[in-house]
């Protein structure tokens, strides 16, 4: 047996030992009616997204000069960077990107959706220093919208979609990161081409608020989306829970603006050990990455599960979903990976399709940019 071949043996017998098929007890309320489907880890040969990860990293399949070319948009530091190549394996050089105007501090594109003609519509995570508190070292993120015509190179800001109000910051938090606001998201758009679905990450003061929350926006309102988004909240999908509220001017700036700010939905998963209470002790779910899986027929969500204050991973888990419009059917999370690195997404690996929202029964697993591991469904 060669080298490369021990290796693999011992990070696939590794990876059973990993597996746990018992799902969290405290998770999502209701499952789904149909048996819930599994999903496990073999080792693979190791693959690279171009440039530097420290968020989710949309893909998407689009014509370039008359050639199918696989697109990927990676952030790292507050900037992000689109790449292409013929196929996963194969990405060229990165080139930063540009958004304007540019809604201030870092930026980290996380989704990217076409609209099958010429135009990609983002979802970016933006974080603010908590100045309000007075702590320059700790940020507040939100998250906005963009749109390009030139395969992701330059970015229209469409504005804020979704912030927290400013009443829910937690000033006085030990956490390393944030304390506050909405972000670390990833988005779906559904089968009809009605709705666009985002999940993301909730770190408001309260506890009961904190963890994984759904909001949806109509697609035919993705080129004005300010105050359009719907939050999934007590079971149902509340429309009009958005208000004005003056923001945070920029620095050497006087201008400030109202902009729409969104109570906290309800989390998909209660934290039993909150952010933000003093102690640095953390049970919280984070960072959700969904996709369509065309051979179990229904929606699968990736999430981090952190357990302090720094962010330090208790595991990865899965989640699987027959329907985006009633978040209830969510299924209990399985353990897929103790510990592990932040942001885990799945990847088609089908050419011409594949991507972070649509794969199949065998797909790439990746953590932080990087791929050990090929992740594998069954019913």
């Amino acid at each position: 047996m060669t080298a490369m071949n021990v290796r693999l043996a011992a990070v696939a017998a590794l990876a059973v030992a990993l597996i746990s098929s018992t799902a969290d007890p405290t998770a999502f309320p209701k499952a789904a009616a149909v048996a819930t489907p599994r999903a496990a880890l073999t080792a693979a040969l190791p693959l690279k997204l171009p440039g530097n990860v420290d968020s989710n990293s949309p893909l998407l399949w689009d014509l370039d000069e008359g050639q199918r070319r696989l697109f990927v948009m990676t952030s790292h530091s507050g900037q992000p960077n689109v790449s292409s190549g013929p196929s996963i394996d194969r990405f060229g050089a990165t080139t930063e990107v540009t958004l304007l105007p540019h809604p201030g501090y870092g930026v980290w594109m996380e989704a990217v959706v076409s609209d099958d003609v010429d135009t990609w519509y983002g979802y970016y995570h933006n974080e603010w220093p908590a100045s309000a508190c007075g702590r320059e070292d700790r940020f507040v993120p939100r998250i906005g919208a963009a749109r390009s015509t030139d395969h992701g190179k330059s970015w229209q800001d469409l504005g804020i979609v979704l912030q927290a109000e400013q009443s829910t910051t937690a000033c006085d938090s030990n956490n390393r990161y944030v304390i506050g606001g909405v972000g670390d998201l990833s988005v779906m758009l559904d089968a009809d081409k009605k709705d666009l679905y985002i999940f993301y990450s909730q770190y408001q003061r309260q506890r009961e608020a904190q963890g994984v929350a759904v909001a949806r926006l109509r697609w035919a309102d993705r080129d004005r989306p300010a105050g359009r988004v719907a939050i999934w909240r007590s079971g149902i999908w509340e429309p009009n829970a958005g208000r004005r509220e003056l923001s945070t001017a920029l620095p050497g700036s006087m201008r400030r603006r109202l902009e729409w700010t969104y109570p906290a939905a309800t989390p998909l998963v209660a934290t039993s050990l909150a952010w933000h209470d003093g102690d640095d002790k953390v049970d919280a779910y984070w960072g959700p990455a969904v996709h369509w899986n065309t051979a179990l027929e229904q929606y699968v969500m990736l999430l981090n599960r952190a357990k302090d204050e720094n962010y330090v991973q208790e595991g990865i888990y899965v989640s699987f979903a027959p329907t985006l419009d009633d978040p209830s059917q969510w299924s209990a999370p399985q353990k897929l990976l103790n510990g592990g690195k932040w942001y885990p997404q799945v990847v088609g690996s089908t050419p011409g399709t594949g991507t972070d929202k649509i794969a199949g029964a065998s797909a790439r697993f990746y953590m932080s940019g990087r791929s050990d591991w090929m992740i594998n469904f069954f019913k």
